[in-house]
C-alpha cells in the first residue's frame, strides 16, 4: 500500500485528478467501466499504479482503499473499494489479474 500524508480521501482524489486521473471507475460483471459506461476494460488491460488505504476514526465501516489505475490505452482514473469485512471478493479477484506498477 502506498503511504500518504494527506488527511482525507477527497484530498488524495483531488491530487490524483491534478495528475491526470480524471475518470471514475466502477466494477460490474467482471469488468471495470468508466462512470458514464462508455468504456469498459478487462483486468489485463489495466495497471494498478497506486493504492491508498483509509481508516475511519470512529467507524470501522469507513475503511476504504483508493486505487489509481491506468489502462493500456492511456485512460487514467480512480476506483474506491471498502476493505475488511465489507470488501468485494469479486473485485479483489479481478484486480489480481491486473498489472501492478513495479515502483509501488
Amino acid at each position: 500500500m502506498s503511504t500518504h500524508n494527506l488527511k482525507s480521501m477527497s484530498e488524495v482524489i483531488n491530487t490524483l485528478k491534478d495528475r491526470g486521473y480524471t475518470l471514475d471507475f466502477i466494477y460490474r460483471d467482471n469488468k471495470l467501466f468508466t462512470s458514464d459506461k462508455k468504456k469498459s476494460y478487462n483486468a489485463e488491460e489495466l495497471t494498478i499504479v497506486g493504492e491508498y488505504r483509509f481508516e475511519g476514526d470512529t467507524d470501522p465501516s469507513d475503511e476504504a482503499i483508493l486505487y489509481s489505475i491506468e489502462s493500456q490505452y492511456g485512460d487514467k482514473g480512480t476506483l474506491v473499494d471498502s476493505y475488511g469485512v465489507d470488501s468485494s471478493p469479486e473485485l479483489e479477484k479481478f484486480l489480481k489479474n491486473a498489472h501492478y506498477n513495479e515502483t509501488r
